[in-house]
């Protein structure tokens, strides 16, 4: 898949603001790591009592999905997420930008490549699903060190985040798929190819049903299900986090046994109840910013 090509268009005055994001993005991923995690932490702290609309986002959704935590841990808990929706920044430079020399550098462990191999020697695709965290861009690169993969993503709204973005992905990605190339992705895993593909996003459409998300219906979508019945491709669980100390633990389990199977909404509840998991073990590195839970099944109230 070739790089995206540059347009004149690019450079038009509406676009500077852009150009300047993206290279104070640049400017810090030239930090050392450490460094770039703690501006960061700092950019969180500072920017959290800016956003109160993020806040209660995010206060709401913990409540949501931890009602037997005490108010004091779930307080605690919402200030992490925050925080770490800093670091989320770096963390995403440092994905589209930081050079292979620097990667190298980073303390990272890998388990479970063992099953990729195996894949890979059976001549069989893989869907690589895991959950919208801060470090998801990172560590998509930081696996695609091991092995080759593609990813499934969601156009950006800026045309020169678009363009900067998607030639990055492409430098270290066999292909991307937009979120409607459905025929070219399973093409793709058809022919033994890995795919990344996160599906905990909000949802709505005839492609989408209510599964539950720590017991709370959640529009959902059904693509895993489908593109693993279409392809033949295993579905891979891919968990990644975020070490205190710095660095990242990868683990990709043992592709999911009987999946797809017969029945798309137990499929689609059995991959929410896979990312739950994800979430439990890191769960103040999850994106509880986005509003998970804003379509709802007909006749019940918004939560938002």
């Amino acid at each position: 898949m070739q790089r995206p090509a540059f347009h004149a268009s690019l450079l038009a005055p509406q676009n500077w603001p852009a150009w300047l994001g993206a290279a104070a993005l640049k400017l810090l991923v030239a930090l050392p790591y450490k460094w770039i995690l703690r501006a960061g932490a700092l950019c969180g702290v500072g920017l959290a009592p800016l956003t109160r609309e993020r806040r209660r986002v995010v206060a709401h959704n913990l409540e949501l999905c931890f009602p037997q935590m005490d108010d004091d841990t779930r307080a605690r808990l919402c200030d992490a997420a925050l925080r770490d929706m800093g670091l989320m920044l770096g963390e995403f430079a440092l994905g589209w930008m930081a050079s292979d020399r620097k990667l190298a550098k980073l303390p990272v462990t890998i388990e479970g490549l063992e099953h990729l191999q195996a894949l890979r020697e059976q001549g069989r695709g893989a869907l690589l699903v895991g959950g919208h965290f801060s470090h998801l861009e990172l560590c998509a690169r930081l696996i695609s060190r091991q092995l080759r993969i593609a990813g499934m993503y969601r156009r950006m709204d800026s045309e020169v985040f678009e363009w900067i973005v998607l030639r990055a992905r492409l430098g270290y990605a066999d292909a991307m798929f937009d979120k409607d190339e459905l025929r070219g992705c399973v093409k793709y895993m058809k022919r033994g190819g890995f795919v990344w593909y996160a599906p905990d996003q909000d949802m709505r459409g005839k492609d989408s049903v209510f599964a539950p998300f720590f017991g709370i219906p959640a529009s959902t979508i059904t693509a895993t299900h489908h593109l693993a019945r279409l392809s033949g491709a295993a579905v891979v669980p891919f968990f990644h986090r975020r070490l205190p100390q710095g660095g990242y633990a990868l683990r990709l389990e043992a592709p999911l046994a009987n999946f797809p199977s017969g029945d798309v909404l137990a499929d689609t509840a059995r991959i929410n109840a896979l990312i739950e998991r994800m979430v439990l073990e890191a769960p103040e590195q999850y994106l509880w910013s986005h509003k998970r839970f804003k379509t709802r099944p007909p006749g019940m109230a918004g939560v938002y």
